[in-house]
């Protein structure tokens, strides 16, 4: 009985790169697809097109950063999970801020 090495669990591969880009290609189109197309609502193809960056990113991470929730891995997700915490604050509080100051600039108009 042969025991594999967990180190190895996700070495890249041929399959893995090209299932990434696949993916990629995918997530990449689909909000191409729907501001050309134009068929929704402005809220829902914004809501759509977030959807597939955040999904791409994990693509990214997964398939061509090679990041798991292995132990050889727990301090760079530990890190990138940070990160991610981080950009949304900022983005989230930027929107907030941006919203609020218009919701004040018009209130005289």
């Amino acid at each position: 009985m042969s025991v594999s090495n967990p180190s190895h669990a996700h070495e890249p591969t041929l399959a893995g790169y090209l299932t990434g880009f696949g993916l990629a290609l995918i997530l990449t189109l689909i909000p191409f697809g729907l501001v050309a197309w134009d068929g929704l609502a402005i809220a829902t193809t914004l809501v759509v097109v977030a959807i597939c960056a955040v999904l791409q990113v994990l693509v990214h991470l997964i398939f061509f950063l090679h990041l798991d929730m292995s132990e050889e891995q727990r301090w760079n997700t530990i890190s990138i999970a940070f990160s991610a915490v981080i950009m949304f604050v900022l983005v989230g509080g930027t929107i907030w801020l941006f919203y609020s100051l218009k919701f004040r600039m018009m209130v005289g108009y």
